[in-house]
């Protein structure tokens, strides 16, 4: 049976394509194609993607909603798995230190957050606004505003190297700025624990709002863009370090550090990857010359040499 087969076969008539676009599903549309893209009918049909590309030797990538990747324009040589809406139940139960939202890994953080309001439940709100799904933010424990997921997770489910599915306390997942040790582990996020408190609905409407306001008159959301493209250097922000550099709308091709908040990293509409890139590097060797710092890029990139 040939590895095209077999791939519709693991993902249980869940859909798999050939040579497809991944511009079409990362947030700053820019990326060729993937050899595959196979999105499992669900958890089980993910287990059994992932153990076939492993039997295979065939490389894989587990995608969110790809709000925070950048793809060459050569694409991706081997299999994406997209762990989206079928993977995206979520579970509401009480318990003594707390109300805990079960979710899946495809679960977007927005779609937390409102049933979070639905149950009067606070402690989500800085991440109603960011445009990923729970397994993403997991990997780089995402956070906005003061928040992060490392103060709100209990555990994670995994899917070992090892093909076991393990529950993984908060602890042991190492969440600090920008990181965990799923990567390093090759873990496998299938779902994860939430704690969060009984609140005011309305107060927990008012601060989503307010925070998503605040999103919408300081960032560049009209354009494509991965969100915050660099970390945030320690004792400095990266916009101004950007900013300071007299890099506010340098552009290379299509893509363009924004205007309106020099974090960003913005596609204007005809970018490539390579444009990406290119901006995201000049930024880089600027700031250094300009004050010493070495920018960190915070969007992870795939199918590059670099």
């Amino acid at each position: 049976m040939s590895f095209e087969r077999e791939l519709q076969s693991a993902a249980y008539g869940g859909r798999v394509l050939k040579d497809e676009p991944m511009k079409n599903h990362t947030t700053f549309r820019v990326g060729g194609p993937a050899d595959w893209y196979a999105a499992p009918a669900d958890e089980a049909s993910l287990r059994e993607v992932v153990r076939l590309c492993r039997r295979e030797e065939v490389p894989y990538f587990i995608l969110g909603n790809g709000s925070n990747l950048l793809v060459s324009d050569e694409g991706y040589r081997g299999v994406i798995i997209h762990s989206g809406v079928n993977l995206s139940g979520m579970e509401v139960r009480e318990e003594a230190d707390g109300v805990v939202i079960e979710a899946g890994s495809g679960a977007l953080l927005a779609s937390i957050a409102r049933r979070a309001l639905k149950e009067s439940l606070t402690g989500f709100e800085f991440a109603s606004g960011i445009p990923g799904t729970l397994g993403g933010a997991l990997v780089m424990n995402a956070g906005a505003y003061g928040g992060e997921m490392k103060q709100i997770v209990r555990s994670a489910r995994v899917f070992t190297r090892d093909g076991r599915t393990e529950r993984i306390a908060a602890e042991d997942l190492d969440l600090s700025y920008r990181h965990s040790s799923i990567p390093e582990n090759e873990w496998i996020v299938l779902s994860a624990e939430i704690v969060l408190h009984e609140g005011d609905p309305e107060t927990i409407r008012e601060t989503m709002d307010d925070l998503n306001g605040r999103r919408r008159e300081k960032q560049p959301v009209e354009f494509p863009s991965a969100g915050s493209t660099f970390k945030r250097p320690e004792g400095y922000f990266a916009g101004k370090l950007i900013q300071d550099a007299g890099l506010r709308g340098f552009t290379v091709g299509g893509a363009q550090v924004s205007e309106k908040h020099c974090g960003f990293v913005i596609n204007r509409g005809d970018a490539t990857a390579e444009d990406v890139l290119a901006v995201i590097r000049g930024v880089q060797k600027r700031v250094y010359e300009d004050a010493g710092v070495k920018l960190e890029p915070e969007v992870m990139m795939l199918g590059f040499d670099c």
